[in-house]
């Protein structure tokens, strides 16, 4: 039985990653194991998050999802607190993808992490969030995460506007569901997805970046959003070849230009040698 669950949570990684599309492959899916059938995580860029939903944070008050959307991009993570497994991989992956970068939560940016089971408490939400700040481990981090707890309803309006869709597992009493986050702008839209349980702090900041609309980031981060483009197919961003030609092509010309002008100063002024001036 034990063998058979890991087996079902290693597939249902797969399925986070991409390389699984559970929805869009019906014949394919109708060979999976019937608890990961109905499980996806599908990219909805662009769409409306419920902002008017209302959940409870960890201290118990009713918050608006609303309430952390303003000037800055919002980290969702979507996950339950008592999952036995991938749940804590995703918020160990991310909090060890944003702890190497200058941007800090609740100046930069937000994290809302939403629980999904809605029988959990503010209480296993508050045990949480200790547990992730304590590796996070930024100064000040509290302010910028937020884990949330709250009924059944507005998950489910959270859950199909992100287009993440898990199954409870009547055997295990356990969740079979995908691994990722959404990178949303501030004023409440889906951004960017990056999938699995590991996001490089490249791809965050970059993700950030552009969810922010400029609003956050440097003229480095610019180059590399040139260099660098989001692949909705993968959730991923990969090398654009071509900006890379480019910018290696304008680099190359920078350099000569430089090059030139540098031995031109360097060169010392040619001396004028006078004929000797004399009588016969």
């Amino acid at each position: 039985m034990r063998q058979a669950h890991l087996a079902t949570l290693v597939l249902t990684s797969l399925v986070a990653a991409g390389a699984l599309q559970l929805e869009a492959q019906d014949s394919s899916s109708a060979q999976l194991p019937l608890g990961v059938r109905n499980v996806r995580f599908e990219q909805r860029l662009g769409e409306d998050l419920p902002l008017d939903a209302m959940f409870r944070d960890e201290t118990g008050e009713d918050v608006a999802l609303g309430s952390f959307f303003d000037q800055r991009p919002v980290i969702l993570a979507l996950v339950y607190y008592d999952c036995p497994m991938l749940c804590t991989l995703v918020l160990n992956g991310l909090s060890s993808g944003l702890k190497p970068l200058k941007f800090d939560a609740g100046e930069e940016f937000e994290v809302v992490v939403v629980s999904f089971d809605h029988r959990e408490t503010p209480e296993m939400a508050a045990a949480a969030k200790r547990e992730t700040l304590s590796r996070y481990a930024r100064d000040g981090a509290a302010a910028g995460w937020h884990f949330l707890t709250g009924d059944e309803a507005p998950i489910r309006r959270l859950a199909e506007a992100m287009g993440f869709a898990f199954q409870f597992q009547e055997d295990t009493g356990e969740f079979s569901h995908a691994a990722g986050i959404v990178i949303a702008t501030p004023e409440g839209k889906s951004s960017r997805y990056l999938y699995g349980i590991d996001y490089a702090p490249k791809a965050l900041r970059l993700a950030m970046v552009e969810a922010s609309e400029n609003r956050i980031g440097s003229a480095i981060d610019q180059v590399l959003l040139f260099c660098y483009r989001y692949d909705p197919s993968t959730g991923q961003y990969s090398a654009a070849v071509m900006n890379l030609v480019r910018a290696g092509g304008v680099i190359t010309v920078l350099l000569l230009v430089g090059f030139a002008f540098l031995t031109r100063r360097r060169k010392p002024p040619q001396s004028t040698v006078h004929s000797p001036v004399g009588t016969v």
